[in-house]
């Protein structure tokens, strides 16, 4: 890769169940010139997410071979747009390639906080720990004290959803993860009191055994029986903030069964609303003073797994899904 050749990831298949290599074209083109109105951007950092193999499925984000979509970083080295400058620190969505034409409402200006890794834009202070902070203070309402489950909790969302609970003062924190190495690193590094690998056995037990007492809200990445077990598990009046359903990802022609326990909500009044973070951007500026003084202080570590090189980027896309990271999984241009 050279600075003046762009390469660009593109989907050359849907997948049928897990996706591999072979779904996918690296495509190299001269870097373009940006036209009058636009920018050109180098790209540094790349974040590869759940909803990536979503999007696998339909044209909604990726058009079969065409550049492909995805949250981005990167420097513009090249502007005839008004309001963006060579030198510009920008997050943009046109992601999946080494370089990229943006105009300025593609983008959105990067704070360089002192003291703060650019890592965190696309993890803590990014999409991720954006739609963690949106479920816990917006959708789960989270107050002081109160029992939390987190599904999924060893990963991007779920990490930051960890650390954000703890830091707005929750009280019992419990976490379901996919290996006994994130078990550990949940309760020795992140702030779980209790954790537990959902290959033990049934969900609704594990979780059971882990909050003998009940818990008050959920924040749910997974669908399927973590959904049923956070019902289950809630006391009167709780609540789930539904974030996801990586359960379903690889199997869209059958997805998993529904909770079989969904007239609880009725019985014990819980409340469980899905949400997009899409929808909550408003909530940026308020992310940023809640976390950027505990990433100074020290009091918010960053959980982050970094593949090295852009070339790499659908091995770690793939990783991620089979779930190899622990914290967000991020792709660095090669140092």
């Amino acid at each position: 890769m050279t600075h003046e050749t762009m390469i660009t990831v593109q989907q050359t298949a849907r997948p049928d169940g897990f996706p591999t290599p072979a779904h996918f074209a690296f495509v190299e083109a001269p870097v373009p010139a940006p036209a009058r109105g636009t920018a050109l951007v180098e790209n540094l950092l790349w974040s590869v997410d759940p909803y990536h193999r979503e999007a696998m499925d339909g044209d909604s984000l990726w058009t079969l071979n065409s550049p492909m979509e995805g949250r981005t970083l990167g420097r513009v080295v090249d502007s005839r747009a008004p309001g963006l400058s060579p030198g510009d620190l920008v997050m943009h969505r046109r992601g999946w390639r080494t370089h990229s034409v943006v105009r300025p409402g593609d983008v959105r200006p990067v704070p360089e906080f002192e003291g703060v890794p650019l890592a965190a834009h696309l993890s803590v202070l990014g999409g991720t720990g954006l739609s963690a902070y949106v479920g816990l203070t917006r959708i789960a309402r989270l107050q002081p004290g109160e029992d939390l489950f987190v599904s999924a909790a060893a990963g991007g969302v779920g990490t930051a959803a960890g650390r954000f609970a703890r830091l707005l003062g929750a009280g019992r924190l419990v976490g379901s993860a996919g290996s006994a190495r994130k078990v550990a690193h949940l309760t020795e590094h992140v702030g779980f009191d209790a954790a537990f690998d959902y290959h033990a056995g049934p969900v609704s037990e594990l979780l059971a055994k882990a909050a003998p007492d009940g818990l008050d809200a959920a924040l749910d990445g997974v669908g399927g029986d973590h959904l049923e077990a956070s019902i289950a598990a809630l006391r009167e009046h709780g609540r789930i903030a539904w974030v996801g359903a990586v359960a379903q990802y690889h199997s869209l022609s059958a997805p998993p069964p529904a909770p079989r326990n969904l007239f609880d909500l009725v019985e014990k009044s819980i409340r469980l609303e899905g949400f997009l973070v899409s929808d909550h951007t408003d909530a940026q500026q308020e992310l940023y003073d809640f976390a950027v003084p505990h990433l100074r202080s020290g009091r918010l570590p960053l959980d982050v797994t970094v593949v090295d090189g852009f070339e790499h980027i659908v091995d770690a896309f793939l990783g991620m899904l089979r779930g190899e990271n622990i914290g967000k999984m991020l792709v660095s241009r090669s140092s």
